[in-house]
């Protein structure tokens, strides 16, 4: 099985598509940046990519929205023109990592007792909740708000697995595990910033690992984070890149 970013869920539907690009739209989140974007197909031309900028910023505009963000071919790194373009620009440019991952391959994670990991059912979807949205302030009150109704659907799918930590009780972590065909994709891995360096990360890599022995998991990782150090330290095989470009503007 060939592994790529393709594999990767997105939220979001394709509303146009030509030979550059697919443009990604997603009326119930207007503000969440990774569903309302444009993905190169190829590597855009500096000529190209300014057409392409001002269509999506004419587009979003009318629909309320203050950022532009482009998703650039796995792989490959824009050219030194349209680089230079981008930071003229103030544009943020980030660095994906793709990662997969045998189960059988991830090290052994010894019990702990303080820690509890469990799917998230009816009796813990409150805390679920509530624990995303206290992560989810931090890009302000309406986005953590309206994430509540993507999770809440995702709970209603069958796809997405939700997955919580509790430690000595408390709700402490939690991640997403999204199905498809052969593959588990690891998505939305936190530890609360008080339970952090417990052994809960990894406990909740675990009970993954445990619950999908015969797929190949896969997660993407922030090229400039450090915890990429920890996924290649767990075994993770590295797979490929892939560069994304956000400009977010002030509301006039």
């Amino acid at each position: 099985m060939n592994i790529s970013f393709k594999n990767i869920d997105i939220i979001g539907n394709v509303i146009k598509e030509n030979n550059l690009y697919k443009h990604y739209h997603y009326p119930e989140m207007l503000n969440r940046y990774s569903s309302n974007f444009i993905a190169f197909k190829k590597m855009p031309t500096l000529h190209e990519f300014v057409g392409t900028e001002q269509f999506l910023r004419d587009f979003h505009l009318k629909h309320g929205q203050h950022h532009v963000e482009f998703v650039f071919p796995q792989d490959k790194k824009p050219t030194t023109e349209l680089d230079e373009y981008l930071n003229k620009q103030e544009y943020s440019i980030a660095k994906n990592e793709l990662y997969t991952i045998e189960p059988s391959k991830f090290p052994e994670a010894r019990s702990i007792k303080d820690i509890l990991v469990e799917q998230v059912g009816m009796e813990t979807l409150k805390d679920y909740l509530l624990l995303q949205y206290e992560q989810d302030l931090k890009y302000g009150e309406n986005f953590a708000k309206e994430k509540q109704n993507l999770l809440k659907r995702n709970y209603d799918s069958g796809i997405v697995i939700q997955i919580i930590a509790y430690y000595k009780g408390s709700p402490a972590g939690a991640v997403d595990v999204i199905l498809t065909e052969g593959i588990v994709e690891i998505d939305n891995l936190f530890v609360k910033e008080p339970f952090q360096r417990k052994g809960i990360g990894s406990q909740l890599q675990r009970f993954v690992m445990d619950s999908y022995k015969d797929n190949k998991v896969i997660l993407v990782a922030d090229g400039d984070d450090t915890p990429r150090e920890m996924y290649q330290r767990q075994n993770y095989k590295y797979v490929g890149f892939q560069y994304e470009a956000l400009k977010v503007y002030e509301k006039e």
